[in-house]
Parts: C-alpha cells; structure tokens; sequence
C-alpha cells in the first residue's frame, strides 16, 4: 500500500476543513483511497492528514499540482510538510 503523511500548521481549522471536505471527490478521483485527520492534542491548528493512495505517483501528481498549492493558499494552509510512505508490514496486538 502507499500512504502519503502531511503534517500543517492551518488558520483556521474550520475553515480548512470546510475546503477540504469540499475537495473530497477530487481527491478520490486522483487516487485517495482513505484517509485520517489527527490534530495534536495542544493545538487544533496543527493538523496531521494520513492517507492511502492507488499510487505513490497518483498522490505526488495530486498533491504537488498547481490546482492543489491554490487550493492550500486558499485553506489557509501554512507549510505543508509532505511524505509518501509505502507500507511493509501492518499488524493489530
């Protein structure tokens, strides 16, 4: 599986979280297959967004798209720090 691991600092996270689940069909037309959104637990602004992917290059297509940087600005989404993962092993205990 390939995942994709962002972790950004928002405005605000109403207001990112309205653009995001706006952009929902797009991104599952580029390939997203789930996702999760974490904030750390002293700052909702922080956010951490974990997603699987059809493809590591479907996801970098996706995420380093012109379209996508505007929609980030737009968000107000402050330096995103992106990192594509592929899975090797998964486990429950």
């Amino acid at each position: 599986m390939q995942h994709v691991l962002i972790i950004h600092e928002v405005e605000a996270y109403p207001a990112w979280k309205a653009i995001f689940d706006q952009a929902a069909d797009m991104r599952k037309r580029a390939g997203e297959i789930s996702y999760q959104l974490l904030r750390y637990d002293n700052d909702a602004n922080h956010i951490v967004h974990f997603s699987e992917w059809s493809s590591t290059d479907n996801a970098r297509r996706f995420f380093e798209s012109t379209e996508l940087a505007e929609i980030r600005r737009k968000a107000g989404v402050k330096a995103p720090d992106f990192m594509y993962l592929q899975e090797i092993e998964r486990g429950v205990l």
